[in-house]
Protein backbone atom coordinates (compact mmCIF):
# COMPACT_ATOMS: atom_id res chain seq x y z
CA UNK A 1 0.00 0.00 0.00
CA UNK A 2 2.41 2.35 0.85
CA UNK A 3 4.34 1.52 -2.33
CA UNK A 4 1.28 2.78 -4.26
CA UNK A 5 1.47 6.02 -2.59
CA UNK A 6 4.44 7.35 -4.40
CA UNK A 7 3.42 5.93 -7.55
CA UNK A 8 -0.15 7.74 -7.39
CA UNK A 9 1.43 11.32 -6.27
CA UNK A 10 3.82 11.06 -9.20
CA UNK A 11 0.63 11.14 -11.31
CA UNK A 12 -0.84 13.72 -10.01
CA UNK A 13 2.65 15.70 -10.52
CA UNK A 14 2.40 14.61 -13.79
CA UNK A 15 -0.91 15.83 -14.31
CA UNK A 16 0.06 19.38 -12.75
CA UNK A 17 2.94 19.42 -14.86
CA UNK A 18 1.88 18.65 -18.49
CA UNK A 19 -2.11 19.61 -18.22
CA UNK A 20 -1.81 22.00 -20.84
CA UNK A 21 -0.39 19.62 -23.33
CA UNK A 22 -2.61 16.77 -22.02
CA UNK A 23 -5.94 18.64 -22.52
CA UNK A 24 -4.69 19.57 -26.12
CA UNK A 25 -3.33 16.35 -27.32
CA UNK A 26 -7.02 15.21 -25.70
CA UNK A 27 -8.64 17.66 -27.88
CA UNK A 28 -6.59 16.71 -30.95
CA UNK A 29 -7.23 13.04 -30.77
CA UNK A 30 -11.23 13.86 -30.38
CA UNK A 31 -11.28 16.77 -33.02
CA UNK A 32 -9.18 13.89 -35.49
CA UNK A 33 -11.75 10.91 -34.42
CA UNK A 34 -14.72 12.70 -34.99
CA UNK A 35 -14.57 14.37 -37.96
CA UNK A 36 -12.85 11.37 -39.59
CA UNK A 37 -15.72 9.34 -38.09
CA UNK A 38 -18.20 11.84 -40.10
CA UNK A 39 -16.04 12.18 -43.40
CA UNK A 40 -15.98 8.29 -43.54
CA UNK A 41 -19.22 7.64 -42.79
CA UNK A 42 -20.60 10.89 -45.50
CA UNK A 43 -18.62 8.66 -48.13
CA UNK A 44 -18.90 5.02 -46.24
CA UNK A 45 -22.88 5.31 -46.13
CA UNK A 46 -23.69 5.14 -49.86
CA UNK A 47 -20.98 3.12 -50.74
CA UNK A 48 -22.13 0.38 -48.12
CA UNK A 49 -25.96 0.96 -49.55
CA UNK A 50 -24.92 0.67 -53.48
CA UNK A 51 -23.00 -2.73 -52.54
CA UNK A 52 -26.20 -4.27 -50.75
CA UNK A 53 -28.94 -2.51 -53.48
CA UNK A 54 -26.77 -4.19 -56.67
CA UNK A 55 -25.93 -7.47 -55.12
CA UNK A 56 -27.48 -10.31 -56.80
CA UNK A 57 -31.31 -11.30 -55.65
CA UNK A 58 -31.16 -7.35 -53.87
CA UNK A 59 -33.79 -4.33 -55.09
CA UNK A 60 -31.24 -3.54 -58.15
CA UNK A 61 -29.18 -6.22 -58.89
CA UNK A 62 -26.12 -5.35 -61.05
CA UNK A 63 -23.50 -8.09 -60.93
CA UNK A 64 -20.43 -5.75 -62.77
CA UNK A 65 -21.33 -2.83 -60.39
CA UNK A 66 -21.30 -4.89 -57.25
CA UNK A 67 -18.19 -7.04 -57.87
CA UNK A 68 -16.30 -3.73 -58.77
CA UNK A 69 -17.24 -1.84 -55.81
CA UNK A 70 -16.30 -4.94 -53.39
CA UNK A 71 -12.85 -4.81 -54.89
CA UNK A 72 -12.66 -1.27 -53.96
CA UNK A 73 -13.35 -2.09 -50.70
CA UNK A 74 -11.74 -5.23 -50.66
CA UNK A 75 -8.51 -2.89 -51.22
CA UNK A 76 -8.67 -0.08 -49.20
CA UNK A 77 -9.09 -2.26 -46.41
CA UNK A 78 -6.31 -4.32 -47.35
CA UNK A 79 -3.73 -1.56 -46.99
CA UNK A 80 -2.15 -1.46 -43.22
CA UNK A 81 -2.64 2.16 -41.91
CA UNK A 82 0.77 3.10 -41.95
CA UNK A 83 1.63 2.64 -45.47
CA UNK A 84 -1.61 4.27 -46.21
CA UNK A 85 -0.34 7.32 -44.48
CA UNK A 86 2.65 7.76 -46.37
CA UNK A 87 1.40 6.95 -49.75
CA UNK A 88 -1.03 9.13 -49.11
CA UNK A 89 1.17 12.21 -48.33
CA UNK A 90 1.08 13.76 -51.79
CA UNK A 91 -2.89 14.33 -51.78
CA UNK A 92 -3.07 14.96 -48.17
CA UNK A 93 -0.86 18.08 -48.78
CA UNK A 94 -2.52 18.72 -52.02
CA UNK A 95 -5.87 18.80 -49.66
CA UNK A 96 -4.94 20.49 -46.43
CA UNK A 97 -1.19 22.08 -47.51
CA UNK A 98 0.70 20.51 -45.11
CA UNK A 99 1.25 16.90 -43.79
CA UNK A 100 1.74 17.04 -40.53
CA UNK A 101 -0.74 18.34 -37.84
CA UNK A 102 -4.39 16.74 -36.57
CA UNK A 103 -5.69 18.30 -39.36
CA UNK A 104 -3.32 16.41 -42.11
CA UNK A 105 -4.24 13.14 -40.23
CA UNK A 106 -7.93 13.19 -41.05
CA UNK A 107 -6.95 12.66 -44.48
CA UNK A 108 -5.59 9.91 -44.17
CA UNK A 109 -8.18 8.50 -41.28
CA UNK A 110 -10.96 8.96 -43.47
CA UNK A 111 -9.75 7.17 -46.39
CA UNK A 112 -8.67 4.30 -44.26
CA UNK A 113 -11.82 4.36 -42.35
CA UNK A 114 -13.99 4.66 -45.23
CA UNK A 115 -13.67 1.02 -47.08
CA UNK A 116 -14.31 -0.07 -42.86
CA UNK A 117 -17.67 1.65 -42.45
CA UNK A 118 -19.27 0.48 -46.03
CA UNK A 119 -18.36 -2.76 -44.42
CA UNK A 120 -20.03 -2.42 -41.80
CA UNK A 121 -23.34 -1.05 -43.40
CA UNK A 122 -23.41 -3.37 -45.72
CA UNK A 123 -23.35 -5.88 -42.79
CA UNK A 124 -25.98 -4.21 -41.16
CA UNK A 125 -28.43 -4.09 -44.05
CA UNK A 126 -28.23 -7.86 -45.10
CA UNK A 127 -29.48 -8.42 -41.49
CA UNK A 128 -32.64 -7.10 -42.03
CA UNK A 129 -35.17 -9.35 -42.48
CA UNK A 130 -36.07 -10.27 -46.17
CA UNK A 131 -39.52 -10.42 -45.53
CA UNK A 132 -39.35 -6.88 -44.62
CA UNK A 133 -38.17 -6.28 -47.93
CA UNK A 134 -40.73 -7.97 -49.55
CA UNK A 135 -43.77 -6.63 -48.02
CA UNK A 136 -42.11 -3.31 -49.04
CA UNK A 137 -41.84 -4.56 -52.45
CA UNK A 138 -45.07 -5.83 -52.68
CA UNK A 139 -47.00 -2.43 -51.51
CA UNK A 140 -45.34 -0.94 -54.57
CA UNK A 141 -42.16 1.10 -52.78
CA UNK A 142 -39.54 1.97 -55.00
CA UNK A 143 -35.84 1.38 -54.30
CA UNK A 144 -35.33 4.60 -52.62
CA UNK A 145 -38.38 4.17 -50.16
CA UNK A 146 -37.50 0.59 -49.23
CA UNK A 147 -33.65 2.00 -48.58
CA UNK A 148 -34.92 5.06 -46.42
CA UNK A 149 -38.19 3.77 -45.08
CA UNK A 150 -37.20 -0.26 -44.37
CA UNK A 151 -33.37 -1.14 -44.54
CA UNK A 152 -31.77 1.91 -42.62
CA UNK A 153 -34.60 2.25 -40.06
CA UNK A 154 -34.85 -1.13 -39.35
CA UNK A 155 -30.55 -1.66 -39.17
CA UNK A 156 -30.22 1.72 -37.10
CA UNK A 157 -29.04 0.28 -33.62
CA UNK A 158 -26.45 -2.03 -35.95
CA UNK A 159 -25.65 0.94 -37.50
CA UNK A 160 -25.01 2.96 -34.31
CA UNK A 161 -22.66 0.13 -32.87
CA UNK A 162 -20.86 0.26 -35.63
CA UNK A 163 -20.17 3.98 -35.32
CA UNK A 164 -18.59 3.45 -32.04
CA UNK A 165 -16.73 0.62 -33.51
CA UNK A 166 -15.25 3.30 -36.49
CA UNK A 167 -14.36 5.81 -33.50
CA UNK A 168 -12.81 3.01 -31.37
CA UNK A 169 -10.72 1.83 -34.41
CA UNK A 170 -10.22 5.52 -35.46
CA UNK A 171 -8.58 6.46 -32.01
CA UNK A 172 -5.87 3.55 -32.21
CA UNK A 173 -5.16 5.13 -35.81
CA UNK A 174 -4.99 8.20 -34.78
CA UNK A 175 -2.20 7.24 -31.86
CA UNK A 176 -0.27 5.85 -34.43
CA UNK A 177 -0.53 8.49 -36.86
CA UNK A 178 1.08 10.27 -33.89
CA UNK A 179 4.21 8.74 -34.65
CA UNK A 180 4.53 10.48 -37.59
CA UNK A 181 3.66 14.52 -36.14
CA UNK A 182 0.05 13.96 -36.48
CA UNK A 183 -0.62 15.26 -32.73
CA UNK A 184 -3.31 14.27 -30.33
CA UNK A 185 -1.91 11.78 -27.45
CA UNK A 186 -0.50 9.19 -29.36
CA UNK A 187 2.37 11.95 -30.68
CA UNK A 188 2.57 13.13 -26.47
CA UNK A 189 3.27 9.64 -25.58
CA UNK A 190 6.09 8.91 -28.62
CA UNK A 191 7.75 12.41 -28.06
CA UNK A 192 7.75 12.04 -24.18
CA UNK A 193 7.20 8.77 -23.31
CA UNK A 194 9.17 7.32 -25.59
CA UNK A 195 11.90 10.12 -27.33
CA UNK A 196 12.28 11.28 -23.68
CA UNK A 197 11.65 8.22 -21.69
CA UNK A 198 9.14 9.50 -19.94
CA UNK A 199 7.78 6.56 -19.28
CA UNK A 200 5.01 7.87 -16.80
CA UNK A 201 3.73 10.49 -19.68
CA UNK A 202 3.04 6.98 -21.80
CA UNK A 203 1.00 5.23 -18.71
CA UNK A 204 -0.83 8.71 -18.61
CA UNK A 205 -1.91 8.58 -21.80
CA UNK A 206 -2.58 5.40 -22.42
CA UNK A 207 -4.94 5.38 -19.08
CA UNK A 208 -6.76 8.65 -21.40
CA UNK A 209 -7.03 6.63 -24.40
CA UNK A 210 -8.68 3.78 -22.21
CA UNK A 211 -11.17 6.34 -20.31
CA UNK A 212 -12.35 7.94 -23.59
CA UNK A 213 -12.76 3.99 -25.22
CA UNK A 214 -14.71 2.99 -22.94
CA UNK A 215 -17.15 6.26 -22.63
CA UNK A 216 -17.87 6.14 -26.13
CA UNK A 217 -18.34 2.11 -26.25
CA UNK A 218 -21.37 2.75 -23.34
CA UNK A 219 -22.61 5.70 -25.23
CA UNK A 220 -22.94 3.45 -28.45
CA UNK A 221 -24.31 0.97 -26.38
CA UNK A 222 -27.14 2.59 -24.70
CA UNK A 223 -27.94 4.64 -27.82
CA UNK A 224 -28.42 1.22 -29.44
CA UNK A 225 -30.29 -0.39 -26.93
CA UNK A 226 -32.90 2.92 -26.79
CA UNK A 227 -33.60 2.69 -30.25
CA UNK A 228 -33.55 -0.91 -30.60
CA UNK A 229 -37.68 -1.70 -31.03
CA UNK A 230 -36.81 -5.26 -29.91
CA UNK A 231 -35.69 -3.76 -26.55
CA UNK A 232 -39.09 -2.38 -26.40
CA UNK A 233 -41.61 -4.06 -24.12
Amino acid sequence: MTESIPFFQGIINLLAEFKDLLLIATWQTLYITFISTFLAYLLGVPLGIWVVVTAPNSIAPNRTVNEILGGIINIGRSIPFIILLVAVLPFTRWIVGTTIGPTATIVPLTIAATPFVARIIEQSLVEVDSGLIEMGEAMGATSWQIIFKVLLPESLPSIIRGVSITIINLIGYSAMAGAVGGGGLGDLAIRYGYYRYQSDVMIVTIILLVIIVELIQLIGNYSAKRIDKRNIR
